[in-house]
């Protein structure tokens, strides 16, 4: 399931009445998130609340039929959100366990951030930590994928009886 493939099958299929400026899609082994972003659709009165409340409810029959063709096309659960601007609201998430082995100092971390109460659970923290590199490392992240890529270039013209079927 390539990156490009998946954002042109959803970009091919997003009703123009939905008043959508561009989509930006992100794919993982467990989830595809679809965030459209509403900057070009008239939002009329109310607050930008108000704004994605409407635009979740009247396109949900839509985005519902969506999800279930590409989940069944790529085998992949979908999930949705919108951008209004800086601010990105999800409506609808996977939440996917992540098998991780923390020795008691990273523990400790975790545990400060729930006495805290910054986090409920350890699982929780650990998302909140890894929201916060996110947040601070960005560009360090994407120079990081760029570099991914042009290795996984290089594999693809290695020698062909090291590649995989």
């Amino acid at each position: 399931m390539g990156r490009v493939r998946v954002e042109e099958w959803f970009a091919e299929r997003i009703p123009p009445r939905w008043g959508a400026r561009s989509i930006e899609v992100m794919a993982d082994a467990d989830e595809i998130l679809v965030i459209v972003d509403l900057a070009g659709r008239r939002s009329g009165e109310g607050s930008a609340d108000a704004a994605v409340t409407r635009f979740r409810d009247s396109t949900r029959d839509e985005r519902m039929t969506l999800a279930a063709t590409a989940e069944a096309t790529f085998g992949t659960k979908v999930s949705w959100g919108v951008r209004r601007g800086q601010e990105v609201a999800l409506f609808t998430t996977a939440t996917v366990p992540v098998m991780t082995r923390l020795r008691l100092p990273e523990r400790r971390v975790l545990d400060t951030l729930i006495d805290g109460g910054l986090a409920r659970t350890r699982s929780e923290a650990l998302a909140w930590c890894v929201r916060l590199v996110g947040e601070h490392e960005q560009e360090w992240l994407a120079e990081l994928r760029a570099a991914f890529q042009s290795v996984e270039a290089v594999r693809q013209k290695g020698p062909r009886s090291r590649r995989r079927p």
